[in-house]
């Protein structure tokens, strides 16, 4: 089909707000696009005293690049089954980063999807278009309200399975990048957000939260005597993190990600308070089967945070909330009471990494779970079920005649 895209985006919100010119929009800043980390964006050039910090954590950063690099490449060739387009991915990008509100990220995938071609202008890339942007803005916003019906949504407009995978792990890569930057920031005492900010959706609700829950993916999973070479390399390499071992089967639509994935989160360091901070992630998002692999949590189920309270626990936790509501607002405000307690700028960047990946692992595997009920209610809905199926069949005269012999046999008694 013809591409029939007129030129400029009118910057962020290129959705709506195109206009018929032949002049071609410029973006904000230009320069954004061409960075050759397209993870740091240009942090490590500018961030002279964090220079021994990017060397303790050279590891999990060239990951995180080459996931960048996999995600978003110069060039994309759409498939029969993987049917993203490169303005399909950076589009998406650019309204993570729009939620979270970090200017930095905003620069670059702005910058970068001004020359991409967009999609045609049928109704059906319309439509296509809005699902999309739809389902990004809600999972990086507010994730709790993805359903089954909003994965099903996309399958309608034509999105396969790997292209449904591949899009939540778009997001949940930007959410993760736009943490550790805001992050970076607030190390070096810089402004993250330019622009006002959104109003931080409220907290998911406590009901689910310590309640044992087993895998239901809403995607069919892959199958293993259909799996490529490719895909069964990724699935042996997940192994070795038991916690994925359900996952990985629906993750595997995209097997390229899916290892570089896996490889960010084995190169984190971890410390004592990472789990904590992973778990408040996922409590606020409302990701109840990730919140259920962390052991000594309970405590964020009634509040997630306690003010009374003035201890490193307390503190960790307040840092994870305010980096996973409202990343665009998170300042060396948040890191001075760690600081006063003693920790190194190393202990903080492991912190924040952590908070950072947890909101990647949870927007991922928010939706794809399913509560596990009870043995002793499970027996019991069944046998609600069958006696209503045994009078189901029943007349509405059958039903008077069993209520008059009832009475009849009162009146006798």
């Amino acid at each position: 089909m013809e591409q029939r895209r007129y030129p400029g985006h009118n910057h962020w919100f290129y959705e709506s707000q195109t206009r018929p010119t032949m002049s071609p929009a410029v973006p904000l800043v230009p320069e954004a696009a061409h960075i050759d980390d397209r993870f740091l964006l240009g942090l490590r050039q500018d961030a002279h005293a964090l220079q021994p910090l990017f060397r303790d954590n050279q590891p999990a950063l060239l990951a995180a690049r080459d996931l960048s690099q996999l995600l978003f490449p110069d060039s994309l060739t759409p498939t029969l089954t993987h049917t993203l387009t490169l303005y399909d991915r950076l589009s998406t990008a650019l309204t993570v980063a729009q939620v979270a509100g970090v200017q930095r990220l905003c620069n670059h995938y702005s910058a970068r999807l001004n020359p991409v071609p967009g999609p045609d202008s049928s109704r059906e890339s319309n439509n296509r278009l809005t699902q999309i942007t739809q389902y990004a803005r809600q999972l990086a916003m507010q994730p709790e309200l993805i359903t089954a019906a909003s994965v099903s949504a996309l399958a309608a407009v034509g999105l396969t399975e790997p292209d449904i995978v591949t899009l939540s792990q778009v997001i949940g890569f930007v959410s993760y990048q736009a943490r550790v930057v805001a992050g970076l920031h607030a190390l070096q005492g810089l402004p993250v957000r330019w622009l006002p900010g959104i109003t931080p959706p409220p907290d998911a609700e406590r009901e689910g939260f310590g309640v044992a829950r087993r895998w239901h993916p809403t995607l069919k999973p892959l199958e293993q005597r259909y799996a490529s070479a490719r895909q069964l390399t990724a699935l042996t390499f997940c192994q070795a993190q038991p916690d994925l071992n359900e996952a990985v089967w629906v993750l595997a639509h995209d097997p390229d990600v899916l290892y570089g994935w896996a490889t960010l989160r084995q190169r984190l360091e971890a410390n004592t308070f990472t789990a904590l901070a992973q778990a408040t992630s996922a409590r606020i998002l409302g990701s109840r089967w990730v919140f259920q692999h962390f052991a000594g949590v309970g405590m964020l189920i009634t509040a997630v945070e306690d003010d009374a309270k003035e201890n490193p626990q307390q503190e960790v936790i307040a840092l994870a909330a305010q980096l996973t509501r409202t990343p665009e607002r998170f300042s060396a405000a948040q890191l001075q009471p760690l600081l006063n307690r003693g920790w190194q700028r190393g202990e903080l960047f492991a912190l924040i990494q952590a908070v950072a990946i947890g909101n990647w692992n949870s927007r991922l595997l928010l939706r794809w779970e399913k509560p596990l009920k009870p043995a002793n209610s499970r027996v019991l809905h069944q046998k609600m079920l069958s006696q209503r199926r045994s009078t189901s069949g029943f007349s509405n005269h059958q039903r008077r005649l069993a209520r008059h012999a009832g009475d009849l046999n009162r009146t006798l008694r």
